[in-house]
């Protein structure tokens, strides 16, 4: 069964840090690569970073040298190390596969994590 689980969101403010995780299901994880991905009011869900299961991970412009995606193989999951956070990185977080795409159309997506970023 695909299934995920985000969490960790909140309201920070700026300039500062926050970890969200997330857990999938075996079917869905394993030796797969992941992502997390993020949906702001009014825009497209896009990609924020992408994972391999080796570990070797790829940023978005817009995040580069801020954000840091780890997995844990063993349990299943993966987390978004955010730094400096910026106004504009609010948004809704969803972790799901990694393709490449920069905006994938999955059927499936979790009910993702809310991360606000504010005063």
């Amino acid at each position: 069964q695909v299934q995920v689980a985000e969490s960790g969101g909140g309201l920070v403010q700026p300039g500062g840090t926050l970890r969200i995780s997330c857990i999938a299901s075996e079917s869905m994880f394993s030796g797969r690569s992941m992502a997390w991905y993020r949906q702001a009011p009014g825009k497209e869900r896009g990609l924020v970073a992408g994972i391999t299961p080796a570990g070797l991970a790829n940023y978005a412009d817009a995040v580069k040298g801020r954000f840091t995606i780890t997995r844990d193989n063993a349990n299943n999951a993966v987390y978004l190390q955010m730094s400096s956070l910026k106004p504009e990185d609010t948004a809704v977080y969803y972790c799901n596969w990694y393709s490449g795409s920069f905006y994938p159309k999955y059927d499936y997506w979790g009910q993702g994590t809310q991360v606000t970023v504010s005063s």
